[in-house]
C-alpha cells in the first residue's frame, strides 16, 4: 500500500502539530518538505489553497487543515477522546486571537497599525491564560497531555523565539517549563529531522 503523502514545512507551526498526531498515532507518511517560494504543482492542484500541511491518500482523499489532521490520526487515541469544550475553546483562541497577535509580534512591519511591544502584549493575555491551567496540573487540562497541549505548543514555541531574552525573564514560568518539556521531547525531536526540499 502506498504511504500518504504530507506536503509539510519544517517550521510550521500547523505542519509541526500535524507531524505530532501523526507520529503519535504511529501513521507513517511520505513527508514532502515544499519552499514557499516555489510551492509544488501536485500541491496546489489536490488544495488550492497552498498552506501546509496537505495530507493526500493514494485513494485521492485530502485531508488540507492541521486540525482535522489531528483529529483523523488521533481519532482512537487516548489524546482525542479526552478532548472537551474547555480544550476547543482553547485551541479556537490559540489559532484566532493569539495567531493574530502572534504574526504582528513577529512581523511588525507587515501589521503596523501597532507596535510591535503592543502585539505581545495582547498575546500575553493568553500566554497568561496558559499559565493558570498550568499552576493547576502539568498540562493544559489535565495531569496527562491532551489534544490541546499538542496543538498550542508550537505556536507558543514561536512566540517564545521572537525575543528568547524577553521571554526567559518573562513572569510564565509553568508556561517556559511545559514549553521545554515539548520541545526536548522524542516525538516532537523525531519530527523535527530535516527532509530534502
Amino acid at each position: 500500500m502506498t504511504m500518504p503523502i504530507l506536503y509539510s514545512y519544517r517550521r510550521c507551526p500547523y505542519a509541526m502539530r500535524a507531524r505530532m498526531a501523526l507520529k503519535i498515532a504511529g501513521i507513517q507518511v511520505d513527508i514532502r518538505e515544499i519552499s514557499l517560494r516555489d510551492k509544488p504543482a501536485h500541491m496546489l492542484q489536490v488544495s488550492p489553497k497552498a498552506t501546509v500541511p496537505v495530507l493526500v491518500f493514494s485513494d485521492g482523499k485530502v485531508i488540507d487543515e492541521s486540525m482535522e489532521i489531528m483529529f483523523f490520526s488521533l481519532k482512537e487515541h487516548a489524546l482525542i477522546s479526552s478532548i472537551h469544550a474547555a480544550g476547543k475553546a482553547l485551541i479556537s483562541e490559540n489559532d484566532g486571537s493569539f495567531k493574530l497577535a502572534l504574526d504582528g509580534y513577529k512581523y511588525p512591519e507587515k501589521l503596523t497599525e501597532k507596535t510591535c511591544l503592543t502585539h505581545r502584549q495582547q498575546g500575553e493575555v493568553f500566554l497568561q491564560k496558559l499559565e493558570n491551567l498550568l499552576s493547576q496540573h502539568p498540562y493544559l487540562l489535565k495531569a496527562t497531555p491532551s489534544l490541546a497541549d499538542i496543538a498550542i505548543f508550537p505556536f507558543i514555541r514561536q512566540f517564545a523565539a521572537v525575543d528568547a531574552v524577553w521571554w526567559e525573564s518573562a513572569p510564565y514560568t509553568k508556561l517556559r517549563s511545559w514549553l521545554i518539556g515539548w520541545v526536548e521531547s522524542e516525538v516532537f525531536k523525531s519530527i523535527m529531522s530535516k527532509n530534502p526540499t
